[in-house]
């Protein structure tokens, strides 16, 4: 087994590494960027060398520079995890000639699966079904037009080299396609290095199925079982469980025996994911092959109670799988969710900033939690803003569900926007529940699972009142415990005054628009009263973020996490964030623009300006897109009318909200 290794990677699946590491008394050498410079990887390892910039291809795509760092601390391999550099066939064969060992496939292998259009082309030599496509090397414009039309419409534009959702677009017409082509392309070198694409018919309403298979040098070569991550958004896999809720035992043995034959006809070593489309009749394709570990790897992790990782390391020491294939254990039922910055009410625009607020549940057997960040981190605005993964377990599909939809309401982020509140409603889909999806269907009936939203119901108020109530007197109290005379009267906020009731008038804002509250009492009993309501509570506790109480005599217990700035309250389906505003306030002075400007819709870099100034533009034409977060966004022109000025350009970093483009007459 290896003394010392170094994690080319970041975030979350950096920390993972580590902890197996540390586990196995192995020293661990982490590398950082210019952005990443206090990051919980940075702190985690035994030691971390910065490589550059910011940006990936200043840093986590140096492949020179991360070997570089390897020779001088003594690494004697190196895990290059997932994304980046995980795929690269010059940089395994790379490090391989530094004297090292890559903690994965041979360069050869990767360049017969990592490229996802020679994998295909093996596949169907080998007599493995695949989707009729074109893989070819000829990467012109024109010729993939042609090829475009002999595959047929709808059709999927695929980066060759990358995963993730990353590179791909549907077309539904000749017209869509060389747009599309060519940002797929950008997106594709920006994520992976790689502009290379491929074609493929695009199959309707088919099921993403995919299997861990495994494979070491001493011939052995087995599966662990299969992942259905069919809940996708815009190729973005959002749900991921094993088993497959879809799959016979008849059908998982089949699919299991073409995984492990198309590892085995390309003598792979080491971790890899065979991925299948499924159609609705059991008929399935063979996609792509990920020649690395898997973002979602802890769902097989949690069935099998196998550690992938220690798999990674043993078989790229040169030691022998550790189990053979029916040997393999498989119990109870596991799913997985990413917790993502973005903003789904804004077409999951992604996000980032501080992490002011971070309560995620205490994992257990049940709860499992793969992060990069902590309470007081950022998100940057250079990689995936993804903050954690969450995985349930348990003895079977219905009780996983319900387990994760309490994790989930345990989870409160405060700061950059999230999806917990998605992923909240995403659950409780019938379809979902039912297991009954296929890739498309999410964004198909998306407006289903985010539905408009609804103001508070008059309980709302009163209990985010009361859980605010209840705060202000535990702080005031033990500020009185801290003073010279801590039993005066005038330590209490009851609200008393001479000659009437006591009275406490609280602004609690919600989604921009304030609501004043009145409540009368003290100590846990409250009468509230807004506008055209009023609640008796009675009885108000809150310990360890839970309010319970009676409210007009029904007792009812809530979540909630309150602090001076704001009340974040869950009723058990659907959560609602107060902020805490001054009961008297002067209104801003706000200069409207009356549509005339295309603003930065977060901090990114600017790809392509299509117009300039004199231009007339048509409201919804396309003028300027930019990269943020390793996507594309293309920013419109809000109405009609002539472009007067253009303050950005190609290649310019910009801030969140700057003014990019001017509208006139």
């Amino acid at each position: 087994m290896f003394d010392c290794i170094l994690i080319a990677n970041r975030g979350e699946i950096a920390c993972r590494v580590v902890r197996t590491c540390r586990r196995l008394g192995i020293r661990t050498v982490a590398v950082f960027s210019e952005a990443d410079a206090d990051a919980q990887h940075v702190r985690l390892a035994d030691a971390a060398h910065p490589i550059g910039g910011p940006r990936p291809q200043d840093s986590y795509l140096r492949g020179d520079a991360i070997i570089e760092v390897a020779k001088r601390t003594g690494a004697q391999a190196i895990h290059p995890g997932y994304g980046f550099l995980s795929e690269n066939a010059d940089f395994a064969d790379a490090v391989q000639a530094a004297g090292l060992v890559f903690i994965g496939p041979s360069g050869e292998s990767m360049r017969k699966m990592g490229s996802k259009a020679g994998a295909k082309d093996l596949m169907a030599a080998r007599g493995v079904p695949v989707v009729p496509g074109y893989t070819g090397e000829d990467q012109d414009a024109t010729r993939l037009a042609a090829e475009a039309q002999r595959v047929g419409f709808p059709l999927m534009i695929k980066a060759a080299h990358g995963g993730g959702g990353k590179g791909m677009r549907i077309v539904r017409s000749a017209e869509e396609f060389l747009p599309a082509l060519e940002s797929c392309q950008r997106e594709a070198k920006n994520a992976f290095g790689r502009d290379r694409v491929l074609l493929e018919r695009y199959i309707q309403t088919p099921r993403h199925i995919e299997f861990q298979v495994f494979a070491d040098t001493h011939g052995h070569t087995i599966h662990l079982g299969e992942r259905e991550c069919s809940a996708q958004r815009r190729y973005q896999k959002v749900i991921e469980e094993s088993p497959s809720p879809f799959l016979t035992p008849a059908l998982r043995s089949a699919m299991g025996e073409a995984a492990v034959a198309a590892a085995r006809a390309i003598d792979y070593v080491n971790a890899g994911t065979i991925e299948f489309i499924v159609g609705a009749d059991g008929d399935f394709h063979f996609m792509e092959i990920n020649t690395r570990l898997q973002v979602e790897h802890p769902v097989t992790e949690m069935v099998t109670g196998l550690d992938l990782v220690e798999w990674q390391l043993r078989v790229a020491a040169g030691e022998p799988l550790p189990l053979a294939q029916e040997d393999i254990p498989h119990h109870g039922h596991a799913i997985e969710v990413r917790l993502y910055a973005e903003d789904p009410e804004a077409g999951f625009l992604p996000g980032s900033g501080q992490l002011e607020r971070l309560h995620l549940p205490t994992p257990d057997a049940h709860v499992r939690l793969d992060g990069g960040v902590i309470q007081g981190d950022a998100v940057s605005i250079y990689y995936d803003p993804m903050i954690a993964k969450l995985i349930v377990w348990d003895e079977d599909r219905r009780r996983a569900l319900v387990r994760l939809r309490e994790a989930l309401a345990d989870c409160e982020i405060v700061g950059p926007k999230s999806n917990v509140a998605f992923l909240e409603a995403l659950v409780r889909h019938p379809k979902v529940v039912e297991g009954n999806i296929d890739t498309g269907y999410l964004d198909r009936h998306l407006h289903e699972v985010l539905p408009a939203p609804q103001p508070p119901a008059p309980i709302d108020f009163a209990v985010a009142a009361s859980a605010a109530l209840l705060h202000d007197e535990q702080a005031a109290a033990a500020v009185a415990r801290a003073s010279a005379d801590p039993h005066s009267p005038w330590a209490l906020v009851d609200g008393w005054r001479l000659g009437h009731a006591s009275e406490r008038v609280l602004c609690l804002v919600h989604r921009g628009q304030r609501h004043l509250l009145h409540a009368s009492g003290h100590a846990g009993s409250y009468r509230v009263r807004g506008d055209g309501f009023e609640v008796l509570v009675e009885g108000a506790r809150c310990v360890n973020g839970q309010v319970s109480a009676r409210f007009d005599g029904q007792a009812r217990r809530f979540r909630a996490l309150t602090d001076a700035q704001r009340v974040l309250m869950h009723d058990g389906n659907r959560r609602l964030r107060f902020e805490r505003a001054p009961v008297f306030h002067l209104a801003d002075d706000l200069l409207a623009s009356g549509g005339n400007r295309v603003a930065a819709p977060m901090t990114g870099r600017i790809v392509l300006v299509k117009v300039q100034p004199g231009d007339a533009v048509e409201a919804g034409q396309e003028v300027l897109v930019m990269e943020a977060m390793k996507m594309e966004l293309s920013l419109k022109a809000p109405r009609k009318g002539r472009v007067v000025a253009v303050k950005a350009s190609a290649g310019e970093l910009v801030e969140g909200d700057a003014v990019l483009l001017e509208l006139g007459d």
